[in-house]
């Protein structure tokens, strides 16, 4: 049963009516899981339910068609305020939080929510990207947390409770959303047209993690063809690191000038990459696959050919955790994948990790 066209999160929908029902919302909760699996969607159907005109917020049952209900759906609600990283930067800015010197605690978040709600109810702030909050982020937050203005609620969206400082999680609910089954991701990217067919929705699914968001990335029939491309060139007996760079670069760049839309292509390269080695790892412990066929094969080939051991896997694995982490951290996409590339051919051809600082 989905709760207001979101599937999957029944149980968070439950705890929220109990609370609801005793009168005992908190004042900051912070909502974690895969992205793209309607965390974002859930707290803004939450702000509906508290602000809705006409039915009472404790029924979680807005009625969608009221100046409030489309005001939060529209972003224009006087007492609803969004903030999420901007797309250039690799954290939240705190201005975004405080205001800008010189205005410091007469603007931002902090300041906005601590308002009488301009309608009435509460005043509901929601951080989106709450993983990007940096230290100085986190600590201006600190006095909203400890001390909650009346009528606030303050929502954070996050990947896990472990990205959060302990000044955040210390202080806030958490609430945990599941991955998204295979079947409703698959059914979901039918549904909204972004697979062609089944076929490609089941693919994308079966690697999304339950996440949404990775599946629509996933569902682009050029980045299939050029996974077996890659495949191909990892399953070698050694890495020809100068063309796996300039491959992968060249993939990544016809993904057009946006920023983001390189940075996604880059990750979802790399992620490849990471499942290719995870299922070595597992091949050469002697234990099945447990990815699709085409991966199967390419990786039972390279594990009979495999010059090293699991702890040449596990490198070329780390080093393919780490350049997904120097993604997110906004480093030069042209130089960390060459690096990438030549650092796996090194961990090959000599069995030796290689050490970066984090």
């Amino acid at each position: 049963m989905a709760w207001q066209g979101i599937i999957g999160h029944d149980e968070v929908v439950e705890r929220f009516r109990r609370t609801m029902a005793r009168s005992r919302l908190a004042s900051t909760f912070l909502f974690v899981g895969p992205p793209g699996v309607g965390k974002r969607t859930f707290a803004l159907k939450l702000a509906q339910s508290l602000l809705c005109d006409t039915r009472p917020p404790e029924l979680l049952d807005p009625c969608g068609s009221c100046a409030s209900c489309v005001q939060v759906r529209a972003g224009t609600h006087p007492d609803v305020d969004i903030i999420s990283k901007p797309a250039d930067k690799s954290s939240i800015p705190v201005s975004e939080l405080i205001g800008d010197e010189g205005k410091r605690g007469r603007e931002g978040l902090c300041h906005r929510i601590a308002l009488k709600p301009f309608k009435g109810g509460k005043r509901i702030a929601i951080i989106d990207d709450a993983d990007a909050l940096n230290e100085e982020g986190a600590n201006a937050l600190l006095k909203t947390l400890e001390e909650p203005p009346p009528q606030s609620l303050l929502i954070l969206i996050g990947t896990s409770a472990d990205q959060q400082l302990p000044t955040i999680r210390s202080r806030s609910q958490i609430v945990r959303f599941r991955p998204l089954e295979k079947s409703t991701v698959a059914d979901l990217l039918l549904r909204e047209q972004s697979a062609s067919d089944a076929n490609v929705a089941a693919q994308a699914a079966a690697l999304s993690g339950g996440s949404l968001e990775r599946a629509r990335d996933l569902a682009d029939p050029e980045l299939w063809t050029f996974r077996d491309t890659l495949l191909n060139q990892l399953a070698q007996p050694s890495i020809a690191s100068v063309e796996l760079g300039k491959r992968v670069n060249a993939f990544v760049d016809e993904a057009g000038k946006d920023a983001s839309a390189r940075r996604s292509r880059a990750r979802q390269v790399i992620g490849f990459a990471v499942e290719f080695y995870r299922q070595l790892i597992r091949a050469l412990a002697g234990l099945e696959s447990s990815g699709d066929d085409s991966l199967g094969r390419k990786v039972q080939r390279t594990a009979a050919a495999w010059q090293g051991d699991e702890e040449t896997a596990v490198g070329c694995l780390d080093r393919c955790l780490m350049a997904l982490a120097h993604i997110d951290r906004n480093a030069n996409q042209a130089t960390l994948i060459e690096s990438w590339a030549d650092d796996l051919g090194r961990i090959v051809e000599t069995g030796e990790p290689i050490v970066l600082e984090t």
